[in-house]
């Protein structure tokens, strides 16, 4: 049998062109409820999916509105990161992305991997 883990590392590539990015905080937020320690890394063109007022065009019936959908995983204790070099190919800054967004390279989410947790890519 597997060793359980605690927590859960999903990695999203998809923006608000893409039904999948919906997809994967919905399964994020299942994490929470799951009673998992979740965290989501965001990079290529999911990085616009934080940006703000961009967050507002994404909704993939019959899922929940995007604001929805990380609101609720930030404020369940869910850790959002940003891709570093892809908020900077866009031209982003701290300021033009939602709070509770912490911008860093992808070592956070190695050391979790590293420590166990499971992995999710959408």
């Amino acid at each position: 049998m597997a060793n359980p883990t605690e927590e859960l590392v999903v990695l999203i590539t998809h923006g608000a062109d893409h039904e999948l990015s919906s997809v994967a905080f919905t399964i994020a937020n299942g994490g929470i409820t799951a009673g998992l320690k979740v965290s989501v890394f965001l990079t290529s063109a999911a990085v616009d999916l934080v940006r703000k007022r961009a967050i507002d065009m994404t909704h993939v019936e019959p899922l929940e509105p995007l604001p929805s959908l990380i609101g609720d995983f930030l404020e369940r204790g869910g850790t959002l990161w940003a891709c570093t070099p892809c908020v900077k190919a866009r031209g982003y800054e701290e300021a033009d992305l939602i709070d509770g967004v912490i911008i860093t390279g992808a070592s956070p989410m190695h050391e979790r991997i590293k420590a166990g947790a499971a992995t999710l890519s959408f």
